[in-house]
């Protein structure tokens, strides 16, 4: 695909494939290598501004910047009352951060029922409140949320302009609607329309796997951008891949995750994160069913790092 910088408001990020929010997923050891892949902006996992706003230390956590990141410094948070998210976006937590993204498209039941993520697609004014409470954080700011809620309410275009006239300097639109969580095809006619409606950088979002998915996504879209989610759980590579970089030795590149996630989060925690992502690595691979099972075995990265070493990616 056509590698591009986009200007975020007053930011220039150096391509246009980005590292969407995962949550869980996307902590500051994994953006970094996704990073070094080629990844041109990587984002944090979803934070709360209640949480950020009452000094949580486990939200704070979600915020962790390795040393070594060159990279835009971008955080995802999520709300639903716009004075909070003002707080939020304007907090000591926040400061090293120059670009906020708000979450508007999450479709959990946990944050849809509580009137956040993709909730807030039933109630534009308040979407629209929210962006320009974040906005005057002075930070730069994005939106990311889905093409609608259901087949027939499929509002992208309309909700797309709301973002940019409520200040949002980018959009990145996910191809599905909420009832579909991550199920079923992307729709790419919806995206285009969101593209269409606004002047502002439209990053598309969505069924991203592989190079050829990327360059799909983006020709039938005309998005400025691809946001890669999943495909990067089971291979941070793809970012290599899209931007014609050589890639590394993947064995490699895993151990040194595993000795970093160590480094910043300690040992218990990265047995327990670096089981769940091997497993996600070494997916398709010879005798993966039983190799899964021997890592969710593992009490120590010791042991994970020696089944590692013993796997021919």
């Amino acid at each position: 695909m056509r590698l591009s910088q986009i200007k975020i408001g007053e930011l220039t990020v150096p391509n246009n494939v980005f590292l969407a929010p995962l949550a869980g997923y996307t902590n500051a050891v994994f953006r970094q290598m996704c990073y070094e892949l080629g990844a041109g902006l990587t984002v944090t996992e979803m934070v709360s501004a209640k949480g950020l706003c009452y000094d949580n230390e486990k939200t704070k956590d979600l915020l962790m910047v390795t040393h070594g990141y060159k990279g835009i410094k971008a955080c995802q948070i999520f709300g639903s009352e716009p004075e909070i998210m003002r707080r939020a976006a304007e907090s000591e937590a926040i400061a090293p951060f120059a670009l906020i993204d708000i979450n508007m498209g999450c479709p959990m039941p946990k944050i849809y029922n509580n009137g956040e993520g993709s909730a807030l697609m039933n109630n534009l004014p308040l979407a629209s409140e929210i962006i320009s409470a974040v906005k005057e954080s002075g930070k730069a700011v994005s939106v990311k949320f889905r093409i609608g809620l259901d087949g027939d309410r499929i509002i992208a275009s309309e909700f797309a302009k709301m973002c940019e006239d409520s200040g949002a300097d980018m959009i990145t639109v996910h191809g599905r609607t909420r009832d579909k969580i991550y199920a079923g095809g992307v729709n790419y006619g919806a995206v285009a329309q969101a593209k269409n409606a606004v002047k502002i950088p439209v990053i598309a979002n969505g069924g991203v796997f592989c190079k050829d998915d990327a360059e799909r996504l983006m020709r039938e879209t005309g998005a400025d951008g691809v946001a890669v989610a999943r495909g990067a759980m089971y291979s941070p590579w793809i970012f290599a891949e899209i931007c014609g970089k050589p890639v590394l030795d993947k064995k490699q590149l895993i151990l040194s995750q595993l000795k970093d996630t160590r480094e910043y989060f300690g040992e218990r925690f990265a047995c327990v994160f670096m089981r769940k992502m091997i497993s996600f690595y070494i997916k398709g691979t010879q005798n993966s069913a039983k190799l899964r099972v021997r890592l969710f075995q593992c009490q120590t990265t010791g042991e994970t790092e020696e089944i590692l070493k013993s796997i021919d990616l």
